[in-house]
């Protein structure tokens, strides 16, 4: 295994685990309070119910559970706000693991052999990097250092260039993802759209999908936001993105 598949092998393993042990840290404070919480005010219910006991000198018991309920409910709203943060960077996390993975499998960037001229570089085997792969790691580049403006500059050139390229259907992908960064929710919807409806078999369309859903929600379209969620429920019911289309419609629901 060279240096930079091992490297990258690395950082792939690590944001992995970064994204697992979040995962894990929001299940965990998602489950205790609310269930400390019920129990209080079930205790609190059948104290009122009962008269407090005998004598009636359950009042200021009570009184005290029923401060406990409501020092739990705040402290609990301050965990559903910390639960948002957490989730946004489980995704955050998982999307950086599956781009990792990706740009582990892309074919190595070579580094010039000592006779190389400057400037000049090749594959492992000597042979040039090929100018379609290497605009792709170029505008791939961007996206991992969140420069969304040059993102969204190299991606849109890259298929302009290379419409037909094996990598278009990831680049239309970071394209709308790039644009969604930069807060240009109708044009990342737009994108989203091209990748689920031009590659529906591809490794991104569930993907596109679902994040179509996040930008319509951002722009304020909930009914089309559910299509979207409904249609990753429907079309790639055993996709990553399944379970979190449905927590997303039953928050809609809610609503």
């Amino acid at each position: 295994m060279s240096h930079d598949l091992a490297t990258a092998t690395r950082r792939t393993r690590r944001i992995a685990l970064r994204a697992v042990t979040l995962a894990a840290a929001v299940a965990a404070v998602a489950c205790a309070t609310p269930a400390e919480l019920r129990k209080l005010q079930h205790r609190v219910t059948d104290l009122e119910r009962s008269g407090g006991g005998p004598g009636g000198g359950g009042t200021g018991r009570v009184a005290d559970l029923a401060a406990e309920v409501a020092a739990l409910q705040r402290t609990l709203d301050g965990i559903n706000g910390r639960l948002e943060v957490m989730e946004r960077q489980v995704e955050v996390a998982l999307e950086e693991a599956r781009a990792a993975r990706e740009e582990a499998n892309l074919p190595l960037a070579a580094t010039p052999g000592p006779e190389a001229a400057p400037g000049e570089g090749g594959e492992a085997g000597g042979e040039p990097v090929p100018a379609e792969v290497q605009a792709y790691r170029d505008a791939y580049a961007k996206w991992r250092e969140e420069d969304a403006s040059a993102c969204v500059d190299q991606f849109s050139k890259f298929l302009q260039t290379y419409p037909a390229s094996d990598y278009a259907d990831d680049a239309t992908y970071w394209l709308a993802d790039c644009y969604f960064k930069q807060g240009n929710y109708s044009a990342a919807v737009l994108r989203f759209d091209d990748v689920a409806r031009q590659y529906p078999t591809g490794n991104k369309a569930a993907d596109a999908l679902y994040r179509q859903g996040e930008a319509l929600l951002r722009m304020g379209h909930g009914t089309a936001a559910g299509n979207a969620f409904e249609k990753v429920l429907r079309d790639y019911p055993d996709s990553a993105r399944a379970p979190e289309a449905k927590r997303q419609l039953d928050l809609l629901g809610a609503g």
